[in-house]
């Protein structure tokens, strides 16, 4: 969780100066569109034209100007699979954190020709989502949560699957709890590689609680929106697995969950294709102790079981690569590294002809993580990987051999200074891509045909340099990493115990447990949307910590903050809170502050009417920003008999 400690006014300073007005947003901030591999590098430019780009000629096409975007008001774009389509998105109004509704237009990037996406039987649809599968111009949209299908942008739609219910019965797509908090990503469907096939997950929330959100603005009375919302303890979704054949008569066949025992309630937290015809699934018990991880046949729905983890259940938030033929499978798990612990390393199971067992071994070792295992080239038998090896606070591409010493390489330790990275390869394993995170540099890379053992530079595709400019000419802070352990700063000189302050976003919670602590030396903190009580929160996230309340409830009650609410009472304490918090409701604020005021603490409340988690609107994230900072700077303003007795002090050193 994240807490940053404000230790003297410096830092508020900083913060001051930090903070952008409306007219200096669109300065500090960097050009991050993605770029895809296709047959070709596709990404957008600074100037709005979505180009691709020939890695062997060094020719760049643009594909679409930046006026179509603006003759459409579009927001999001995807190029189809033989580049002769686009996909835009426009009218786009955010559901949760990744989800989305908008309407949607296929324009030829050959002709004049466009089609307006709608199902057959509704015009000016907004769709949940729309896009195109691995091969030609098929693609899929969702609309009321159902699936529609068209094999090429001309054909008619057809509907894979009617059992969609808004806001109940989702198909393709992640209900709240899963996107949220399993797949994190609004999307509940994998093509096949071929495109002949289309995995997508059933969320059934039919028995789950329902949440009112009230809507206080826009009416003279307010209304209220609903959603399910499972909380700790209480009923959670029901998910499903289905395999669609396109290719002729549509056939569906359900994937069937291993048959054991001890997975009871579940969720399905990973699904991949591993080759045209068999699906990795990870399937995790409602407790989260144990993790099994199947190879399902698409044809028969027959799931095989291929690993089960229980003492690190971390392994279903592992997602597997595969060769070509699937025998091989790579992915990460826990291994002790003799007595400093256990890190996560790359394993390779190879599956042995005519036996149902495997051979498993260790790629990687050290006392650091593998953080992505992101390709394999077959023909040169290399694992490529993200890693924690040159520091916990680094990430950089290395590459492994998977036969003989395993020899360990790093390709981007050297890349102009910059520390983490995140990188994507080309089809044919000739190039790749390599996102600067830090510098926001993004770079193309050509790897040498002869044993990988050369690569250089081929294009700089961004750099940002405007904002480069922009903060060189700014006196920066410097950014430090330290622990929360924060008892001997009251004995430094140039700090007390009036000057100790914390701030939590996302790390509300701790936030509140360090301001209540009965040795804590902190006079001062303020939270964004704090969870108070762990069982008003999603069930998938409060248990995977305290369990289920139900059979024992009392470690939700020694962590509700209710209970340390008559500790608040001589702290300065800023609520903030969201009334349409769709991720952390505001009744965790409101029974909070209940107790703190049946005890009489001191506190105040700051609320955004009709405002979610994620606040969307510019005006209030810099209102937001300016509360902070005014709090803070009333936080450290000093008692005046301490000015006094300061200048009391200088006067003598004087005379």
């Amino acid at each position: 969780l994240l807490v940053i400690l404000v230790i003297c006014s410096l830092i508020v300073t900083s913060v001051i100066l930090l903070t952008p007005g409306t007219e200096a947003t669109s300065v500090i901030k960097t050009k991050d569109d993605q770029a895809f591999w296709y047959l070709e590098l596709l990404y957008r430019t600074r100037e709005g034209n979505v180009v691709k780009f020939n890695v062997e000629t060094n020719d760049t096409t643009v594909l679409v100007p930046n006026k179509t975007f603006e003759m459409y008001k579009a927001s999001k774009y995807e190029v189809s699979p033989d580049m002769k389509h686009v996909l835009l998105a426009y009218n786009v109004q955010p559901v949760y954190q990744y989800s989305f509704t908008a309407y949607y237009i296929i324009c030829s990037l050959e002709t004049p020709e466009t089609w307006i996406l709608n199902p057959p039987e509704v015009r000016n649809a907004r769709l949940q989502f729309a896009g195109w599968g691995p091969q030609g111009q098929q693609l899929i949209f969702i609309f009321e949560n159902n699936i529609y299908y068209r094999a090429t942008v001309e054909n008619r739609s057809i509907r894979l699957v009617s059992t969609g219910k808004e806001g109940v019965i989702f198909n393709g797509l992640s209900d709240w709890l899963y996107e949220e908090e399993i797949f994190q990503s609004h999307i509940a469907h994998w093509w096949s590689p071929d495109g002949a096939r289309l995995a997508y997950a059933t969320i059934n929330d039919t028995l789950v609680p329902r949440m009112e959100l009230p809507i206080f603005t826009g009416s003279p009375y307010p209304t209220g929106r609903e959603y399910h919302y499972p909380k700790a303890g209480e009923e959670n979704p029901v998910i499903s697995l289905y395999v669609v054949n396109l290719n002729g008569p549509l056939h569906t066949i359900e994937m069937k969950r291993p048959e054991d025992q001890r997975i009871g309630e579940y969720y399905v937290t990973m699904v991949k294709w591993a080759t045209s015809t068999k699906l990795a699934v990870n399937w995790l018990n409602r407790a989260q102790n144990i993790s099994i991880l199947t190879l399902c046949q698409a044809t028969t729905g027959v799931c095989t079981k291929k690993k089960e983890e229980r003492e690190f259940p971390q392994l279903h938030r592992i997602t597997p690569l595969f060769s070509r033929d699937g025998l091989k499978m790579f992915f990460t798990r826990p291994i002790p590294q003799g007595g400093r612990g256990k890190f996560f390393h790359i394993s390779m199971s190879i599956s042995q002809p005519n036996t149902s067992s495997d051979m498993l071994l260790s790629i990687t070792s050290g006392d650091w993580d593998v953080t992505e295992v992101l390709a394999y080239n077959e023909e040169e038998q290399l694992i490529y990987f993200l890693s924690t090896e040159d520091g916990p606070k680094r990430r950089h591409l290395y590459s492994a051999g998977t036969v003989g010493s395993f020899n360990r390489r790093c390709l981007s330790c050297n890349s102009d200074g910059c520390g983490y990275v995140s990188s994507s390869f080309s089809h044919d394993m000739a190039y790749f891509l390599l996102n600067c995170r830090g510098h926001s540099y993004i770079y193309i890379y050509s790897l040498s045909h002869c044993l990988f053992l050369s690569f250089y530079k081929l294009i700089d595709i961004e750099l940002n340099l405007n904002l480069w400019r922009t903060v060189n000419s700014m006196q920066m802070p410097i950014v430090e990493y330290k622990d929360q352990t924060i008892d001997d700063y009251s004995t430094y000189s140039y700090t007390g115990c009036e000057l100790l302050r914390v701030l939590g976003v996302y790390g509300g919670y701790i936030t509140s447990l360090l301001l209540s602590s009965e040795e804590s030396t902190l006079k001062c903190g303020a939270v964004l949307s704090p969870i108070t009580d762990f069982e008003l929160y999603a069930s998938a996230f409060s248990e995977r910590y305290l369990g289920s309340p139900k059979p024992d409830r009392r470690a939700y009650e020694m962590t509700n903050l209710a209970y340390r609410a008559s500790q608040f009472v001589d702290r300065k304490f800023l609520i903030i809170h969201p009334t349409a918090d769709e991720k952390v409701h505001f009744q965790h604020t409101a029974k909070f502050i209940s107790k703190l005021i049946s005890e009489k603490a001191n506190y105040t409340l700051q609320i955004y009417p009709d405002e979610g988690h994620f606040i969307h609107s510019e005006a209030t994230r810099q209102h937001l920003s300016q509360s902070l900072v005014n709090f803070f700077e009333e936080c450290f303003r000093l008692p005046e008999y301490l000015f006094e007795e300061a200048l009391e002090e200088e006067k003598e050193e004087e005379g």
